[in-house]
């Protein structure tokens, strides 16, 4: 032990601050040229041998320190376990660490430092595997800056001193194989900064999380799941294709419904430990369609009568526990809500359930905006493989599912990626670019290589993983706009003295190819309220590369009129009409979420205006405008039965208001829009051009109506005439290209719907009268604050 150099090696064993232990510990050859000189660090212990080849060698303690070594005969690379007598003369038999070889290669290292090994996932974080024999967990962390890094835990009691990483050269890339460590084990990274600032952070790759307010990550293998969903994968592109309907049902795990039944027992699958590791693990566990006057009529295009789609009408979603609307109970776990959530949305004719975010968030409050664990579906309502038995049930219920993802920001708290390594490496240091200050947030650094990995690889993980269908993708204009809510002064311009974050734009584009070329069908939405052009075209034309984007502008327009008294309307007619100015400049999603009833902004229900009737009447308007509007459909939970009351993250939605027969009117007209509009190609194939659409009559203000027809590939033509005022029209005049009978498919007005029961008896004649541009005459009656949706079936006779 007379070397200098390593016995300051040892020092900074002893005292955690070694970056590179696999110098010091673990089996060395011997300087006299004879055996294997082995050397551990074990806190907390009477005495170790070394075990090999059947035969024990006493270990020597090194100057009063947890440091023991010995001199075997024996070779680098021969197997060999310690045997151990922890501080209360407990025994056990550990294997050592650092005998294992390192596990990740110079390629990955290199790929991962140059920003483009987009399975990440696959290397770093807390991975199961089987080294030399020896089950264990491998862990692995970027900390480029970090004086050294050490994984604690249950097995080693916390202490930083028992497992200090492997700095991997200049790749920043921290590493250790524990052996004995199995599913379960709870776990973070103590990271000591070059400045001596000693702190523990979860893992940025963690697939599991504690539950809050406990924060650790603990390891899980998400790839045991046996999944059932090939066909709906196969067909994925098919359903998803911009010319599918794509009807989405937005919900909120956390408030959908909630019980008060005690929680089920999510155990932690074994505790997390095969075998006490080396440092004295204790084995112990962490804690029907309704035309007005009529029958249901025939809807044809697809052979199929929505009276022979199931409805449910009568029937409200499945109760866990028996407890309905406004409870503060806990909510539903994955598969819960996997027996409740998913046949409730199939039966209302959704395509489609969009999860606000789900991936671990410390804070309620967020609704999952704030994200710490990029990798870990939520612990508040199950298991990893929870969820993946979730999306698995919703597919083959023919349902997809989309997530909300937030690449745009992340949260201060101090166990996340914030000042992670002791410097800012995940964020820009100055907050001039790397801070939100209204939300509260820090700005991810996209210049990055190693961060715009980390988010390039969670956007393949979720689709590998868990099967998801796409993303809604939030904040996109927080990403695009150095100056986004700031004012002169509070931020930097890029190289170009422009406003544009140029590396966002990069990013964004890279993300949409990456998704789009490696799961063909996947969507990805952008929520984008600004006029940034081209968002939804190719990135070879220039554009952003997303599928689809929210119609910010649609939502607020129709919100505002409607919200008016029918007799102001007339004076805003523009309102109903402008959207169609820019309707096919991207292609949009028509999204009323859950951003439109927080905030004192109230439920859409009581954004409306008039009496009870008067605001039922008015919501079945919007939705019905809406359906026939070109571009695909989202919204909230709670709209589709009328909730009254806005929506509150911590109470389940008033269920019990679902049984009250106006509000049981709006769920069965949303029922049936959804079985038309997947019926009729006319409403769905040609979002996004105008040939699915054309105007009849866009300027009758004063009676403050609208009409227009849907149009198919094929021509087949559904006509839309929506009346904004209480008044009943009768024989309104509406141009049509062409004479016959018209069948009324819809009606909102239907007694079926709380409606009044005014309407055309079923069937209405266009005359060969010319009318405007047109050669026919519709002659209609509208009923009040109604839309009739209506399909040609014969010449006139």
């Amino acid at each position: 032990m007379a070397d200098t150099s390593l016995n300051e090696q040892l020092d900074s064993i002893r005292q955690a601050r070694h970056n590179s232990p696999y110098d010091v510990l673990g089996p060395h050859p011997n300087a006299a040229g004879k055996g294997t000189t082995v050397r551990v660090f074990v806190p907390r212990t009477r005495s170790v041998e070394l075990v090999a080849d059947g035969k024990a060698y006493p270990m020597a303690r090194l100057a009063g320190s947890d440091l023991f070594e010995v001199t075997a005969p024996q070779q680098a690379g021969d197997a060999y376990h310690l045997r151990v007598v922890d501080a209360d003369g407990r025994a056990y038999v550990a294997d050592d660490p650092y005998r294992f070889p390192l596990q990740l290669s110079e390629f990955d290292l290199y790929l991962i430092g140059e920003g483009t090994h987009y399975q990440t996932y696959e290397k770093l974080g807390a991975h199961i595997i089987t080294v030399e024999g020896v089950e264990g967990v491998h862990f692995a962390v970027w900390g480029p800056n970090a004086a050294r890094i050490s994984v604690v835990g249950d097995f080693n009691q916390w202490d930083g001193r028992a497992h200090p990483m492997q700095l991997r050269g200049s790749s920043g890339i921290w590493e250790l194989f524990v052996p004995g460590l199995g599913q379960g084990a709870l776990y973070k990274y103590e990271v000591r900064a070059q400045n001596g600032g000693l702190f523990t952070k979860s893992d940025p790759y963690g697939f599991a999380a504690e539950m809050r307010p406990s924060t650790a990550s603990m390891v899980w293998d998400v790839n045991l799941h046996q999944w059932g969903d090939s066909d709906w994968v196969e067909q994925r592109p098919q359903r998803q294709a911009l010319d599918a309907p794509i009807s989405i049902y937005e919900v909120h795990l956390g408030s959908w419904q909630r019980t008060q039944d005690p929680p089920p027992n999510l155990p932690r699958d074994g505790g997390g430990v095969t075998n006490p590791p080396h440092i004295g693990a204790t084995n112990q566990s962490p804690p029907d369609i309704g035309a007005a006057n009529q029958s249901p009529p025939d809807i044809g295009a697809a052979n199929q009568s929505p009276s022979n789609i199931e409805r449910a009408a009568n029937q409200s979603p499945p109760v866990i526990g028996g407890v309905r609307g406004g409870s503060e109970g806990r909510p539903l776990t994955y598969r819960e809500l996997a027996d409740t959530l998913i046949p409730y949305v199939k039966s209302l004719g959704y395509t489609h359930i969009e999860l606000l975010p789900i991936s671990e968030h410390p804070f309620d409050g967020s609704w999952g905006y704030q994200t710490v664990g990029y990798y870990a579906p939520t612990s508040r309502f199950g298991t990893p493989e929870d969820f993946q038995y979730f999306v698995d049930q919703a597919h083959q219920a023919d349902l997809g599912v989309l997530l909300d993802w937030v690449p745009a920001h992340f949260p201060k708290d101090g166990h996340g990626l914030v000042y992670f390594d002791g410097t800012h490496l995940y964020e820009h240091a100055d907050p001039r670019r790397g801070e939100h200050k209204e939300w509260g947030t820090l700005i991810f650094n996209y210049g990055r290589s190693e961060v715009r990995n980390f988010l390039l690889s969670n956007a393949l993980f979720w689709l590998d993983k868990y099967h998801l269908d796409g993303y809604r993708v939030d904040a996109v204009s927080a990403m695009l706009y150095l100056d986004y809510n700031r004012d002169p002064g509070q931020w930097l311009p890029n190289a170009y003295g422009g406003r544009e974050n140029l590396e966002a734009i990069d990013f964004l584009r890279r993300f949409n190819e990456l998704v789009h070329g490696s799961y063909p069908g996947a969507l990805t939405v952008a929520e984008e309220s600004t006029d940034w052009p081209m968002v939804s075209r190719p990135t070879y034309l220039g554009g952003l590369g997303f599928s689809l984007k929210w119609n910010m502008g649609w939502m607020h327009d129709i919100l505002d009129y409607l919200s008016l008294d029918p007799v102001y309307r007339r004076y805003h007619h523009n309102k109903l009409t402008f959207s169609l100015m820019y309707a096919f400049s991207e292609n949009f999603v028509l999204a009323l979420s859950h951003d439109e009833v927080v905030h004192l902004k109230g439920s859409l229900l009581a954004k409306m205006p008039g009496d009870t009737w008067q605001q039922f009447a008015n919501l079945r308007l919007l939705f019905g405008y809406m359906w026939g509007h070109p571009g695909k459909k989202l919204l909230f939970m709670g709209m589709e039965f009328g909730q009254g009351r806005e929506w509150n993250y911590a109470t389940s939605l008033d269920w019990h208001q679902a049984d009250w027969e106006p509000h049981h009117g709006v769920t069965a007209w949303l029922r049936d829009l959804n079985a038309l509009y997947h019926a009729e190609a006319a409403l769905h194939e040609v979002d996004f051009s105008w040939d699915g659409f054309e105007w009849l009559e866009a300027d009758d203000s004063d009676n403050s109506v609208l009409s227009f027809i849907r149009r198919a590939k094929n021509g087949d033509e559904i006509v839309v005439v929506c009346n904004f005022t209480p008044m009943v029209r009768e024989g309104y005049h509406v141009p049509v290209p062409q004479a016959g009978e018209y069948r009324e498919l819809l009606n909102s007005d239907a007694a079926d719907y709380w409606g009044s029961g005014v309407g055309n008896n079923g069937v209405a004649r266009a005359e060969a009268t010319p009318h405007g541009n047109y050669p026919a005459t519709l002659i209609l009656t509208l009923p009040p604050l109604g839309v009739l949706m209506l399909k040609r079936t014969s010449e006139n006779r």
